[in-house]
């Protein structure tokens, strides 16, 4: 939704809740308008008029979380069709060629469970225990809204760098879904996976876990230069 679909977007939540005879006050409108961005303003007055015809839920005045419901589906409802879309691709793409979907709790959940060539070699005895496995992560991802992922799923081939130094191509990556999306989600990503991984040895951690203060000033802290283990 655009900045200018604002004024809109007011008048059209104020009209609802005066349907149902409630007030619209500055911080319930502000509310409305940050939770409603993510869609289009057609689609929230659709989404408005499902909930108004409802035969249990259109007796109550409008919530966001009814209309992200009809909008978004529940958690579960996407959790299930992003396992549906996965399990699609496992198949079809198969396990040695890279992936990016539309969707980056797809690509972080995969991480999670192994990576893209684990999940395609998943046996059939055991597919139902991975589908458990990512649809809580995948629930538990959209919950927190922002999460880091990896720009695209590896398959199992050689790293990029085999094919520069042959002079070879980088074969290209199956695209999963809306091509504008996986763009977006490539270029959010980051390369080396969703979870830094650095090394440093029991003497910089211990100095990192246990900062000393500087004598005389209780607002700067130093931390103990690192030393090689098992010297004095």
């Amino acid at each position: 939704m655009r900045p200018d679909d604002k004024p809109a977007l007011v008048a059209l939540v104020a009209d609802a809740l005066a349907y149902y005879r409630q007030p619209a006050s500055e911080f319930t409108l502000s509310v409305w308008w940050q939770a409603c961005q993510p869609f289009e303003l057609e689609q929230v007055s659709k989404a408005m008029t499902v909930h108004a015809t409802h035969p249990e839920r259109g007796q109550f005045a409008p919530k966001v979380a009814d209309i992200v419901r009809i909008l978004q589906g529940t958690h579960t409802d996407r959790a299930n069709l992003a396992w549906g879309k996965a399990l699609d691709a496992m198949a079809r793409v198969g396990a040695y060629t890279d992936v990016v979907f539309d969707d980056p709790a797809i690509h972080a959940v995969i991480e999670d469970v192994g990576g893209w060539p684990k999940a395609c070699r998943t046996e059939m005895k055991d597919l139902s225990y991975l589908q458990h496995r990512f649809c809580q992560a995948y629930t538990a991802y959209i919950g927190r809204g922002a999460f880091d992922h990896p720009r695209r799923l590896m398959g199992d081939r050689s790293p990029d760098h085999e094919y520069e130094r042959k002079g070879l191509p980088v074969p290209k990556p199956a695209i999963v879904g809306d091509p504008k999306l996986c763009a977006l989600v490539y270029q959010g990503g980051k390369s080396n996976g969703k979870t830094p991984i650095t090394f440093a040895s029991l003497g910089a951690l211990t100095a990192l876990a246990l900062p000393h203060r500087r004598p005389g000033n209780d607002d700067m802290i130093e931390v103990t230069p690192d030393r090689a283990e098992g010297t004095s």
